[in-house]
């Protein structure tokens, strides 16, 4: 395999002229807010290939600067959301200010939202109705739903097909390797990070390989997850690439196609043609 990376996505016209727009990458998760310099990653990422970021809310504080930064800066959305970490914080208050934060115009989607089994940080309880919760939000405010899910995929999508029904899923920084045939059916997005590049992960290779072209996203859930080679160091958007790099490699696509294919399933599954508009 290639190492990740060495091959870029073509910049949004070449010499002749013709339009390669569609072949750059979007980073369909990123806490930008938590980067040091905001402004110079998104820069970089344009320089990179990466035309467009969605800015994930964790929390109240975090949601209201993933708005503030959409509203500033042209190639980035935002989604609201509580994190399960925080889930035995949600109140009718903080849900309604999650309501009122999503009204803004490029508020793209609820979450991040969710299960984590892994370091259970909140009651299992709480994190299950404040998950429930915010599927009933994005279900009334008529948006996709943002979900994180860690050791916790059997609770994760019973939830979802008792609650979720006929809403766009989007499940970030996708971990369920043996589920991917049942996420396939349920026409869940599925957005794979840097992580699949560690030499651990062939589960995760092996799940991109057999996702629903249709469904295949990337990110890199920024400032984590650093992608190899420079897996250790924080990361910013431009990385995607090394993951959108990865996937081609399993896929057996080139640059230009993984862009393109991921680049239009995050389109459509965030509404970006007409978030803003």
């Amino acid at each position: 395999m290639d190492r990740p990376g060495a091959e870029r996505p073509r910049s949004p016209a070449d010499a002749s002229g013709a339009d390669h727009s569609a072949a750059m990458l979007i980073d369909s998760h990123c806490h930008l807010d938590m980067l040091d310099d905001a402004q110079g990653a998104l820069a970089e990422a344009q320089a990179e290939g990466v035309g467009t970021v969605v800015a994930v809310g964790i929390d109240v504080a975090s949601s209201q600067a993933a708005v503030e930064l959409a509203e500033r800066m042209p190639s980035v959305y935002a989604t609201v959301g509580l994190h399960p970490h925080d889930a035995a914080r949600l109140d009718d208050v903080l849900l309604a200010e999650l309501a009122r934060l999503a009204a803004a115009k490029k508020v793209v989607a609820v979450g991040e939202c969710g299960l984590d089994y892994y370091r259970d940080r909140a009651p299992r309880e709480a994190q299950e109705r404040a998950f429930v919760a915010q599927i009933q939000l994005a279900r009334r405010l008529q948006m996709p739903l943002v979900v994180h899910v860690r050791d916790a995929g059997e609770d994760a999508l019973r939830l979802l097909a008792e609650h979720a029904q006929e809403l766009r899923v989007i499940l970030h920084c996708f971990s369920q390797a043996t589920a991917v045939e049942e996420c396939n059916a349920r026409g869940y997005f599925q957005s794979y990070a840097g992580n699949m590049t560690y030499a651990s992960a062939a589960d995760l290779r092996g799940a991109a390989a057999r996702t629903r072209e249709d469904l295949l996203m990337v990110e890199t859930d920024a400032p984590f997850l650093t992608p190899v080679p420079l897996r250790g160091k924080p990361n910013r958007p431009a990385l995607v690439r090394h993951t959108a790099a990865a996937l081609a490699a399993v896929r057996g696509w080139d640059m230009a196609r993984t862009a393109s294919v991921t680049s239009a399933n995050a389109r459509r599954a965030f509404a970006l043609d007409e978030a803003g508009s």
